[in-house]
């Protein structure tokens, strides 16, 4: 299912969470990131962009697309965790694009883009990442042993100024971009990449 029902026709001002990726495969450390956003930062929903083609990762061992939108749904199993495939229906590559796709079809939405620490740790290798933090507010949420690098990198330095304390996650999606925010989370055990190396019955780290 590349698109759930009913989006492109919903003109409703909301607070959508934006959660992009792999999900090679999803699991439940993406759930609960997404519930964590909907209480923390009160949104009406959370969309997971399953990914066609992630450009800075191998497309050695993805598995396609419709199995990894099939293994979102079968993880999200909640009403307000839209799983999407919404950036081949776009035909965007890149997040910069999407966003501002999405800005077009949904003027009356506001959108929080959710990442992981780790992904803010790299999003300067991202395509047009300056562009990113200009056209939606971005909520980053806490993932050791990444979370001190990332808060010191580039990313983070360079929008220091347009940083929100935590206890305003409320208001997050009615800011004025760029504005974002680090959130501290309970960690969750769950990892992509660990389980792919259970499945092909490797040691982690190999």
């Amino acid at each position: 299912m590349p698109v759930p029902p009913n989006i492109w026709g919903d003109r409703r001002r909301r607070r959508i969470g934006l959660l992009g990726g792999s999900f090679n495969p999803a699991h439940a450390g993406h759930r609960h990131v997404a519930l964590s956003a909907l209480r923390r930062l009160a949104l009406d929903e959370v969309w997971w962009l399953v990914s066609p083609q992630n450009p800075l990762k191998p497309m050695a061992g993805m598995a396609t697309q419709a199995d990894r939108i099939a293994s979102a749904e079968a993880v999200a199993r909640h009403p307000r965790i839209r799983v999407t495939g919404i950036e081949e229906v776009l035909g965007t590559r890149y997040t910069a694009d999407t966003l501002t796709m999405l800005a077009r079809r949904f003027p009356r939405v506001r959108f929080v883009w959710l990442m992981g620490a780790d992904n803010l740790q790299q999003v300067p290798r991202w395509d047009r990442w300056l562009t990113i933090f200009r056209s939606v507010a971005v909520a980053v949420f806490d993932r050791s042993p990444y979370s001190y690098r990332s808060l010191a990198g580039k990313a983070a330095r360079r929008f220091a100024r347009c940083r929100l304390p935590d206890r305003k996650a409320g208001l997050l999606a009615e800011r004025m971009p760029p504005a974002w925010m680090f959130l501290h989370l309970r960690r969750h055990p769950a990892s992509a990449t660990a389980i792919r190396q259970r499945r092909a019955g490797t040691k982690p780290g190999r």
